[in-house]
């Protein structure tokens, strides 16, 4: 489409390829800036998933046909892997290679985070008949769809000593 032709034929075969699994995901990462409009964005397909269990199932089924391995720093020895909806449900960040050809990441986030993403997102057509859901600018600037740490924030409020002042 007119517009993207900076993006990789990899990022194209694989969202094509996540649209016809019936995977529902939104794009972050590179390919995320690419479609916003960064031309010289580079590296793997990255992806959130919406995580309930049949959709996971979905994205779990599709990664065993593509002979899915987990992808190391080098390219060497990439280890297979066999998913399910709840071994991808209780990962973060799974680095993977699908066919040996092209590079996936599948970030796990939780429910109220997703929706949050979802909700930002914007559904971009990429090419003729493929329309994906796009991380907002601001959630790609700044990584905002990587889960914070599993512990609640806390914010604690204390008193120094009482200080009087003197009336005149």
């Amino acid at each position: 489409m007119k517009g993207f032709e900076h993006l990789t034929d990899a990022w194209v075969i694989l969202m094509r390829w996540l649209a016809e699994c019936k995977v529902e995901h939104v794009v972050v990462g590179p390919a995320g800036g690419a479609i916003r409009g960064d031309a010289g964005a580079e590296g793997p397909l990255a992806i959130v998933p919406a995580p309930y269990d049949r959709n996971l199932d979905r994205v779990a089924q599709a990664l065993l046909a593509a002979h899915t391995r987990l992808r190391t720093a080098d390219g060497a020895g990439a280890t297979p892997v066999r998913f399910s909806a709840a071994s991808l449900a209780a990962g973060e960040h799974w680095k993977l290679t699908c066919e040996i050809i092209y590079d996936l990441d599948v970030e796990m986030v939780p429910a109220p985070r997703y929706s949050e993403l979802l909700y930002e997102a914007n559904r971009v057509e990429v090419e003729s008949g493929l329309t994906v859901e796009v991380a907002s600018l601001e959630t790609l600037e700044h990584g905002l769809h990587v889960p914070l740490a599993d512990e609640e924030p806390e914010i604690r409020i204390t008193r120094g000593p009482a200080v009087h002042q003197r009336s005149s």
